[in-house]
């Protein structure tokens, strides 16, 4: 039995919430930010962000993101 190359973790952060204006990303109320999770690929980040945006889009101020946090952690890369 061979084993599987394991692939690079490419971690990606999912948060929201309400914001004080459209026209920017500052948050309203930070104490009540959303963290949806972090996910070890950008494809199942992008499933619970999508999930997440769908489910709020009747509150127009709220809006959630994905942070590529393996860029933070190795930017170099």
């Amino acid at each position: 039995m061979t084993a599987e190359p394991e692939q690079k973790q490419l971690l990606h952060l999912v948060f929201g919430g309400e914001l004080s204006s459209l026209e920017g990303v500052t948050f309203k109320d930070l104490s009540k930010l959303d963290v949806v999770g972090v996910f070890p690929n950008y494809a199942s980040a992008h499933t619970a962000w999508k999930a997440k945006a769908q489910a709020t889009v009747d509150q127009a101020q709220t809006r959630y993101f994905i942070v590529h946090l393996h860029r933070l952690l190795d930017p170099d890369s």
